[in-house]
């Protein structure tokens, strides 16, 4: 009897053991995440720099590669001298400053200046008597009242005394005094150097007192609103260039902004060094830029084939293979908050990893091939595809614990 009581009991206990748990049962695990998907919260999104953009359609085949510098036309560039020497006597010249055309730059003070005024209005004033004698000549030779060899002498005098005073007017226009308006009331001894074109001032080489000559530059400006592109080509490249051809460049301190010109002048002499020189116009000026900033551009010569590309950096790699980011439709999800039900509402950027194979890089910009169904609408990481290259590899790693 006690027998089996106890082997009743055990039977009881085994078949309660085997009955599963109605909360074991509930359990069931997430589903699996796409394969190639990357999520990133708000706040890894706006830590990682992301930038979006598209894939852009550009010409990267039957360029030609060439080195050059921005330059200045030799008519932008002015190195401004006094017509006659004299001592500084004021100026606000700077290295940079921007001045107009017509603007005073500087005042030089010399006596010689004082003599030339003084000369032309003593000479004018002879030129006038000089004249009224001419006339009285003339009408009295006509009556036979006097001689020829008197008019002739006359004549003479007043011709001579005419080119003076004509030489003394050009001397005071250069020296920017105005003949019309001068009187011996307001003869001076200083004269204004004004700025002869638009431009900045990229070289001083005076001071107030220092005495300059006529030979010696007192600064130099440039008008940097209509630089050129100064291109290096090698002889045996020339054949290939033609005026008009398409030209993209960007300058060395900023890669990645491309801007475009023309070819306009092709040198037909060889340097030393076997190049030649191309002059090309910027199809849109930028006051901004400065001379002899160095440039890297790429000559269209052949007509070629638009091809889909995007930014180097927008192209990753990973396992001998090249991936981009296209970004998926964000979602929200529910953050939970001291572990309650209710919680805040969180924007979650998802990025799908794509596979492409690469072509030419040039300018920055890489041909990319891309796979059936891509459409060049979706957005791309142009910008950050390191950032979520780096989230997808940590989340896949988390995933490869967990289990």
């Amino acid at each position: 009897m006690k027998n089996n009581l106890l082997l009743f009991l055990l039977l009881f206990a085994l078949s309660n053991c085997k009955q599963p748990s109605s909360e074991v049962a509930t359990v069931a695990h997430p589903p699996a995440k796409e394969e190639g998907l990357v999520e990133l919260t708000e706040a890894q999104f706006e830590n990682a720099g992301i930038v979006l953009g598209k894939v852009e359609m550009k010409n990267m085949s039957n360029t030609l590669a060439v080195n050059g510098v921005l330059d200045v036309p030799p008519q932008n560039m002015v190195s401004v001298s006094a017509i006659m020497g004299g001592f500084v006597t004021s100026t606000q010249l700077l290295q940079g400053l921007r001045v107009k055309k017509g603007q005073v730059i500087a005042t030089i003070q010399n006596l010689d200046f004082i003599r030339i005024q003084s000369a032309y209005l003593e000479n004018k004033s002879k030129l006038i008597f000089m004249e009224k004698e001419y006339e009285r000549q003339v009408i009295l030779a006509g009556e036979n009242v006097s001689t020829s060899k008197v008019l002739q002498e006359v004549t003479a005098d007043y011709t001579s005394l005419q080119a003076k005073v004509g030489a003394l007017e050009e001397e005071l226009k250069l020296l920017h005094i105005d003949p019309l308006t001068l009187t011996k009331s307001n003869i001076r001894s200083t004269v204004n150097i004004y700025a002869p074109i638009d431009g900045s001032v990229t070289a001083v080489n005076v001071n107030i007192g220092k005495y300059v000559q006529p030979q010696d530059v007192i600064c130099e400006i440039v008008d940097t609103e209509h630089l050129h592109a100064e291109l290096t080509v090698f002889e045996k490249d020339i054949s290939k260039i033609k005026k008009g051809q398409k030209i993209r460049f960007v300058l060395v301190n900023e890669s990645n902004v491309e801007r475009t010109a023309s070819v306009y002048l092709i040198n037909h002499q060889i340097a030393p060094d076997r190049t030649i020189r191309v002059h090309a116009h910027l199809d849109k000026e930028d006051p901004n830029l400065i001379p002899n900033m160095y440039l890297k551009a790429f000559i269209e010569v052949g007509e070629g084939n638009k091809t889909t590309v995007l930014p180097e950096r927008a192209i990753v790699g990973a396992e001998g293979k090249q991936y981009i980011f296209i970004k998926e439709k964000a979602h929200a999800h529910e953050e939970k908050e001291n572990g309650g039900a209710e919680g805040t509402t969180a924007e979650e950027h998802v990025f799908k990893s794509v596979e492409v194979q690469k072509g030419i890089s040039e300018n920055g910009y890489t041909e990319v091939i891309l796979p059936k169904g891509f459409h060049t609408k979706d957005e791309v990481v142009i910008k950050g595809a390191y950032d979520v290259l780096s989230k997808m590899n940590n989340s896949e790693e988390e995933e490869g614990h967990s289990h």
